[in-house]
């Protein structure tokens, strides 16, 4: 068997990367160990939040499946933030997790480019130090131009529950993939390890919610898909309780029998996302924590104990649910564990995602340190297409910090490197106005159309979309309202009056001004404008100022971008850098000036030494 690319790996990076390189038209080859778990939802059954949600709809901007699988999945829907400012709103999804994984199956077979194959690589195959293809376990090689790697946690995958139960897995009844692992690090490439958990599920039937604060969605009807439409399957609440001082008293009793506080896991865990014994430890003083009850389906009562991820014991984890307000009579239908496995350390990748030591070989998700669905399909589009452009000899795709959060994870990675599992978060990004959920479209729809991303069908959306939002702020530069017009609605929003004629572009900088209703006002209502482009459009005229600045800010750094640094240069032996600053431009080997600049340890005086060098040499070979 012969490819164009081969993915190993069905989650959410996997899928992705198959995805975007079947749109530019690769034939693919999508090799997991199961089929049945294609698009899997192995932790929370939830996409978007804080960051995520914005991730969410740039992978579905530039043609992306989780989008579409989140709106044919989604049981409530929330907009996180709306009392803060627009670069901040985070929209989350709470999915039927069996609905997400048929969805994402059935959009990726809707790609003729894309096969799938039932199996687990072995080992990487490799002619003159290029990745070629793959060997499976029942010894089936299979060639291809080029490989991506989205192993998730099965690379050497151990499951733990306790201090004394050990089991290898990739995930909870799945095998770990130990072979490909051995091998990767035998070709030279530098392996560390991390930890990740997950909570126990219940059945709720035996909850008690007299006792708990119900959560029901918004009713808005939002759509991660920027393309499609799908009708939601369904409602369901989410559920609010807390775990108290009894909680806190037998998990401090039994911190021994703790993986993760009985010294069998020896990987590091994620920060933001802590095991309920690392709260227990860490955070001392806090009388209690919350937890979140969140449906699994619409067809089935169990629900997923968001709030108490663990290590500990299936009996202990029975112990202190029911001390749960709530969950006393509670029945565990799943308990929850911890899980070590390998990743690569990101610094031996290029910014667009390849090996350095291995061409032709790409690595996407958990594997370069990430956690989160969202930050696994970021990573996973960058890799398919930038793996697409390397069998063809084009240039590689470098998503910008100003561009995409896309963009911001990457270089996090490849520049920053990981020292714990990474989660994006908005604070992350230096132009987070510009890196709008809003604008995503706008920001990624005329590149993915650029790149032939999208089909004719889908780039009349990004074109009718955009459209709507540049017709209506061109009628609020137009519109003027009277005072008999415009102080009724600005004495309803708090606002003094006007006595003169002003334009509706000014009015609505007003605080609490709508511009939909002043517009209404002078009679120039559109009535085919989404709801979403009145937002865009508002958010655009209100916030001009700072976006202008931003935009300018990035104008800048994209300066810096430019000056190029050859990835020959022998920083060790640049004598007028800092040791610190040698190393770790040697390590790195940034391609440009505005990547050595975001190194932690490179100082503005090692940049200056950088450029007399580069300088220097260039003269030199003039």
């Amino acid at each position: 068997m012969s490819f164009d690319l081969i993915v190993i790996g069905g989650g959410h990076s996997g899928s992705e990367a198959a995805t975007a390189a079947a749109r530019l038209g690769a034939r693919v080859l999508l090799l997991t160990s199961n089929l049945e778990t294609i698009g899997q939802m192995s932790c929370n059954p939830a996409i978007g939040g804080i960051a995520k949600g914005t991730v969410a709809r740039e992978v579905d901007a530039l043609g992306g499946v989780m989008g579409r699988a989140t709106d044919r999945a989604c049981l409530q829907f929330r907009m996180l933030n709306r009392s803060k400012g627009p670069a901040v709103w985070a929209p989350r999804a709470q999915c039927d997790r069996s609905l997400y994984r048929l969805a994402m199956r059935q959009e990726l077979e809707r790609f003729e480019g894309i096969e799938f194959l039932q199996g687990t690589a072995a080992a990487l195959l490799q002619e003159q130090g290029r990745a070629v293809g793959v060997r499976t376990t029942t010894g089936v090689e299979i060639r291809a131009r080029a490989v991506v790697v989205t192993a998730g946690t099965f690379l050497r995958g151990r499951i733990h529950m306790g201090r004394e139960t050990q089991i290898a897995g990739g995930r909870a009844g799945d095998p770990a993939a130990v072979d490909l692992a051995e091998q990767l690090e035998a070709v030279g490439l530098e392996v560390d390890r991390f930890k990740t958990g997950t909570p126990p599920r219940i059945d709720g039937r035996s909850v008690d919610y007299a006792k708990l604060e119900r959560q029901d969605g918004e009713r808005e009807e939002f759509r991660f898909s920027h393309y499609t439409n799908a009708p939601r399957p369904g409602d369901r609440p989410c559920w609010i309780t807390w775990a108290g001082p009894e909680v806190k008293e037998i998990i401090q009793a039994n911190l021994g029998e703790s993986a993760l506080y009985g010294g069998a896991i020896a990987g590091r865990g994620p920060r933001y996302c802590p095991s309920v014994e690392d709260k227990i430890v860490k955070f001392p003083n806090a009388e209690r924590h919350q937890v979140f009850l969140e449906p699994e389906g619409l067809h089935t009562d169990e629900l997923y104990v968001n709030g108490l991820s663990t290590s500990l014991p299936a009996e202990v984890q029975e112990q202190f649910l029911r001390q749960v307000p709530g969950l006393g009579h509670v029945r565990m239908t799943r308990p929850g564990y911890a899980i070590e496995y390998d990743y690569y350390p990101p610094h031996q990748l290029t910014p667009w995602l390849e090996v350095k030591a291995v061409p032709g070989l790409f690595f996407a998700g958990q594997i370069n340190g990430t956690t989160g669905y969202e930050e696994a399909a970021a990573q996973g589009v960058a890799a398919g297409i930038n793996a697409v452009h390397a069998l063809r000899g084009d240039e590689p795709v470098v998503f910008t910090r100003d561009q995409a959060y896309i963009g911001v994870l990457t270089d996090d990675l490849v520049t920053r490197g990981v020292d714990e599992p990474y989660r994006l978060f908005t604070s992350r990004a230096e132009y987070r106005l510009l890196l709008r959920q809003d604008n995503a479209l706008a920001r990624l729809g005329p590149m993915a159309r650029k790149l032939g991303l999208l089909t004719a069908e889908e780039w009349e959306a990004v074109e009718q979309r955009l459209e709507m939002e540049d017709r209506v702020i061109a009628l609020a530069h137009e519109g003027n309202l009277t005072p008999e017009a415009a102080n009724p609605l600005l004495e309803s929003a708090g606002e003094r009056p006007i006595s003169e004629r002003q334009k509706v572009i000014d009015l609505v900088r007003r605080p609490g001004m709508d511009l939909r209703a002043l517009l209404l006002a002078t009679g120039g209502v559109p009535s085919d404008v989404t709801p979403e482009a009145w937002h865009s459009a508002e958010i655009e005229i209100r916030y001009e100022g700072y976006l202008l600045r931003e935009r300018e800010a990035a104008a800048r750094l994209r300066e810096l971008a430019d000056f190029a640094l050859p990835d020959d240069l022998q920083y060790l032996g640049f004598l007028s850098l800092s040791t610190e600053a040698r190393q770790k431009l040697h390590q790195v080997k940034p391609g440009s000036l505005g990547q050595a600049s975001r190194i932690p340890g490179v100082s503005p005086s090692d940049l200056q030494a950088i450029v007399h060098e580069v300088v220097r040499r260039r003269r030199a070979s003039a």
